[in-house]
């Protein structure tokens, strides 16, 4: 694995999660969501990837329980391939199933209300992609 950040979004229709991980790989962090309807989204992710320069983008893949895609594939890989208009750098999809039902564990345990959880939902979803990523990489 080479040493850089990673940057993961979990794609929505109104929210994009997004995390980053530090240049050795080991800490996820949640960074505040991004407006999916937001007129300026591409900008905003341009200057993500210009602030935290990562080596690597990953996208979560919405799949089933059975692990067949998922509704929101097209609508993700359609984000994918904007993404790779705004950057050169490798995207990968990862299976993002239970991300969410991870990220609501954690927020619990972490002791967040429900107001304060649908905030970060998202972003701690992509915490959860990120990891996912991270531990194939080290693979």
């Amino acid at each position: 694995m080479i040493r850089g950040r990673r940057i993961a979004f979990d794609y929505g229709l109104a929210r994009i999660g997004v995390a980053i991980c530090d240049p050795d790989g080991i800490l996820a962090t949640p960074l505040p969501f991004l407006d999916a309807r937001h007129p300026k989204l591409s900008r905003n992710i341009a200057a993500l990837l210009t602030e935290y320069e990562p080596v690597t983008i990953f996208i979560g893949r919405p799949k089933h329980l059975s692990g067949a895609d998922g509704e929101a594939v097209s609508l993700v890989e359609d984000f994918g391939k904007e993404l790779s208009t705004i950057s050169d750098l490798p995207i990968i999809f990862v299976d993002e199933r239970l991300s969410t039902v991870d990220a609501a564990r954690k927020l619990q345990a972490a002791g967040k209300s429900a107001k304060e959880s649908k905030l970060l939902i998202d972003s701690m979803a992509a915490v959860s992609i990120l990891e996912s990523g991270l531990a194939y990489e080290n693979k």
